[in-house]
């Protein structure tokens, strides 16, 4: 008999924690799991998704921060479809999903923390509190998560870490980070990889603005809100335009910071160099071309940006925070390779290859944090051959610890366990 499971989330825009849900609803085993997605507050563009993996999803339209009538609708749902578990993600679902599946005396209560939240009042902590006693277990993507709710006053042993999973189909794989390879799937069009400017699948207004003459490529995927620290980055790229470099920046995302990040770069006279290209449906198109990502959040539970250009092998010069330091293996000195030289890659006692940078947060101190962004942005410009090992040490370190594959079996697993008592 099939077990009967229900995700609710609070939207299905194109952020991390919803394409890890839809990830999951759309590839957990069919044999074994009837699945169904509530979302709390409006749909998105992961619908789509959804529907072509045929995962049936209610939109529940919560309006208002409290909605009784969500909470009613949410409970009707529940007692409709009669699931063996309930699933909730981020607080607004797991506040609302929790209460209502215990009001309908749900078997099986699941959370999922994604990201650790220094935003959260009191309240909001004891409300996670007060429904942790009540939930038969907490999923989340990182230590870092567990560390920041222990620290909270939940207890550590509620909380099984399942990473995040990157799936893309027929990704290619960067030309200057990256050789191609027998255990790496190229997509045919990528075979011989054309300069941006050149790119069919790059969108003409991206094409006009980026010169013939091979500009170093820095990319930013981010949803442009201050816990990304995009307006930090522009500051970066005043920096490394004054010593000459030629680069150019290209920023996917949207967010409520967009017209005053826009208005900052104008003031800045980076108009010729950086890009804001909005919202992108098709990132993977353009991490192809990127020369390194830069990630320089504030907070993170962990990052899909990451991963995704790991997985095309472009290195990574990440703010060293919890979840960034899970994924990216820094470069801690110049002559790693030489001081490690003789372990095998496969060899179980080898260390980790370096796959990026990681960049002290230096407390208070952000005139530093900028500088040292700029420091390790030169050096990778400076040293293609480096560059092109962090790449090659990211593409593999995905392939061998962040495949849909296992996601999809430790959630199974976590599902098969028995429920358990809690009051």
């Amino acid at each position: 008999m099939k077990t009967k499971l229900l995700l609710i989330i609070p939207t299905l825009d194109r952020s991390g924690a919803e394409k890890q849900c839809v990830l999951l609803a759309s590839h957990l085993p069919k044999a074994e799991f009837d699945v169904h997605v509530a979302v709390l507050t409006r749909t998105g563009p992961l619908a789509a998704e959804l529907e072509k993996a045929g995962i049936p999803y209610t939109v529940i339209g919560k309006s208002w921060k409290i909605d009784p009538v969500a909470y009613f609708k949410l409970k009707r749902l529940i007692r409709r479809l009669q699931p063996d578990i309930v699933h909730t993600w981020l607080f607004a679902a797991n506040a609302y999903g929790r209460r209502a599946a215990l009001a309908c005396r749900v078997p099986r209560i699941v959370a999922d923390e994604r990201c650790v939240d220094p935003w959260k009042s009191e309240i909001h902590l004891r409300i996670d509190r007060y429904l942790a006693r009540k939930t038969h277990g907490i999923l989340t993507n990182s230590r870092g998560v567990v560390d920041f709710y222990t620290k909270h006053g939940i207890p550590a042993d509620q909380f099984t870490v399942i990473p995040n999973a990157v799936l893309l189909p027929e990704m290619p794989v960067s030309g200057r980070s990256a050789k191609k390879s027998d255990d790496v799937r190229i997509d045919p069009r990528f075979e011989e990889k054309p300069e941006i400017a050149d790119d069919p699948y790059i969108p003409v207004v991206v094409r006009d603005f980026v010169p013939p003459e091979k500009p170093f490529l820095i990319g930013i995927v981010a949803r442009l809100w201050p816990q990304k620290r995009i307006g930090e980055m522009l500051w970066v790229f005043e920096s490394l335009k004054f010593t000459g470099m030629n680069f150019h920046a290209l920023i996917l995302g949207d967010g409520p910071e967009r017209d005053l990040l826009l208005r900052l770069r104008d003031m800045r006279t980076l108009s010729d160099c950086v890009h804001f290209l909005g919202h992108r449906s098709d990132v993977a198109r353009f991490l192809v071309h990127f020369d390194l990502l830069l990630c320089p959040s504030g907070y993170e539970g962990q990052s899909n940006a990451i991963l995704e250009a790991m997985a095309c092998g472009i290195p990574v010069i990440a703010s060293d925070i919890p979840g960034n330091d899970e994924l990216v293996v820094p470069l801690e000195t110049p002559d790693w390779k030489e001081s490690h030289g003789d372990a095998s890659d496969d060899s179980p006692d080898a260390p980790r290859q370096p796959t990026g940078v990681l960049v002290p947060e230096c407390g208070d101190d952000f005139r530093r944090r900028r500088s040292l962004f700029v420091k390790e942005i030169l050096k990778l410009y400076e040293q293609d051959d480096l560059r092109r090992s962090l790449g090659e040490a990211a593409r593999r370190r995905v392939r061998d610890e962040f495949t849909l594959e296992n996601m999809i079996d430790r959630h199974v697993a976590f599902y098969r366990q028995p429920a358990g008592n809690h009051d």
